[in-house]
């Protein structure tokens, strides 16, 4: 079983990020407000409460090279904020939105992001130093509803969305003067900015988070018909499969490997997928469940990795997955719908075994695969 460690920083956590040494979390205690805390001593401390917003933040994304954060609220706007001495100093980014912002994410190269928007529109905001402020240019009359999700391909230039009007899209976002002409782009830098790469239409119902492969190789979403897609070899003809779920959709997806992805969403706990060698993608596992090989006094851990410190959260039993149940009765670690996932691998790394979770329920969770051997091959 994965080993994780848990801790309750709220009543509902909306969504949240880590700093680029990992010793510190960002988060939105479904508020108009983002607090940080720091672990000291084996402790989480809040340090700092980022107060800018009038609305739910509904997006964070803490810069891993830059040690910027970019928040995004229903309000419409959004604030890139700076550490200056020992305080976060927010600046005003210009959206030109008249819907609320969801979602927002940085490239890979962090000079530029994402906000997806109810306003049907995707802003990718740059900075202009002559100016010395942030501005976007928008994506526009390509969604017909609200914009769930973005992601950022590796090559700093191609954009997916998830949308409510059940597509995913992926964008061209080159910006002359911003990005490089990279061959290893390929086709990607000849298209113009905002142009359509790929529409696809496998979903009937709202599509959610959307993630490619830490190569690009794969693009992976989820839809509330409780279904999720891979997509291979984006472009005039891609390979698309689907893994229809037994339990309740997903909201959020994560590419551990080229091989391995993780879902979470309503089920209250993580789900894997694999690829086997012929590249066709399966259910493995609920990562709450216990394997039918293992001892029955197999329980969670409730340590944190090195990495982490030592921090000592409740233990909490597993239970056997045999009668074909949803994860609710596997002594799910979370409470409540997960609407967030993210990485806590090495920046540029190829794989990671440890990634974190929040949800409705407050819990910021830590999961750590080290210990699941049936889960490393696919690493």
């Amino acid at each position: 079983m994965a080993a994780i460690s848990v801790h309750r920083f709220a009543s509902c956590i909306t969504c949240h990020s880590w700093s680029p040494d990992r010793s510190m979390v960002a988060f939105c205690p479904n508020s108009n407000e983002v607090h940080i805390y720091r672990l000291s001593e084996d402790k989480w401390e809040r340090a700092y409460v980022l107060q800018k917003h009038d609305q739910i933040v509904s997006g964070i994304d803490w810069s891993a090279r830059s040690n910027r954060i970019v928040t995004v609220s229903h309000d419409r706007n959004s604030y890139v904020w700076n550490m200056e001495g020992s305080e976060w100093v927010p600046t005003l980014v210009i959206l030109r939105l008249n819907r609320a912002a969801l979602c927002v994410q940085w490239s890979p190269q962090e000079n530029k992001f994402a906000v997806g928007s109810g306003a049907k529109t995707v802003c990718i905001c740059y900075y202009e130093p002559e100016n010395n402020w942030w501005v976007s240019k928008l994506i526009r009359k390509r969604h017909n509803s609200s914009v769930t999700s973005v992601a950022w391909h590796p090559n700093n230039i191609l954009l997916a969305t998830t949308s409510t009007d059940g597509k995913c899209r992926v964008f061209s976002t080159f910006i002359k003067g911003v990005d490089t002409r990279d061959s290893e782009a390929g086709a990607s830098v000849d298209a113009k900015f905002g142009e359509q790469i790929l529409q696809l239409d496998l979903s009937h119902s709202w599509a959610f988070g959307v993630k490619w492969s830490p190569r690009g190789n794969t693009l992976a979403y989820v839809g509330h018909n409780s279904m999720i897609y891979f997509v291979d070899g984006v472009g005039p003809s891609p390979l698309a499969q689907n893994v229809l779920l037994r339990g309740l959709p997903l909201r959020d997806v994560l590419f551990l490997s080229e091989r391995m992805a993780v879902g979470v969403g309503f089920d209250c706990n993580p789900m894997v997928f694999a690829a086997d060698d012929s590249g066709i993608w399966n259910f493995i596992r609920f990562l709450g469940e216990r394997k039918t090989s293992s001892s029955s006094g197999s329980k969670y851990g409730s340590q944190f990795s090195e990495a982490f410190g030592k921090f000592y959260g409740q233990s909490r039993q597993g239970t056997s997955n045999d009668g074909g149940e949803n994860s609710r009765h596997l002594g799910s670690v979370h409470e409540n719908c997960i609407t967030c996932i993210v990485s806590l691998g090495e920046l540029g790394s190829s794989s990671t075994r440890r990634f974190s979770t929040s949800g409705v329920d407050g819990n910021i969770v830590i999961w750590d695969l080290e210990n699941s051997e049936d889960l490393l091959e696919f690493l």
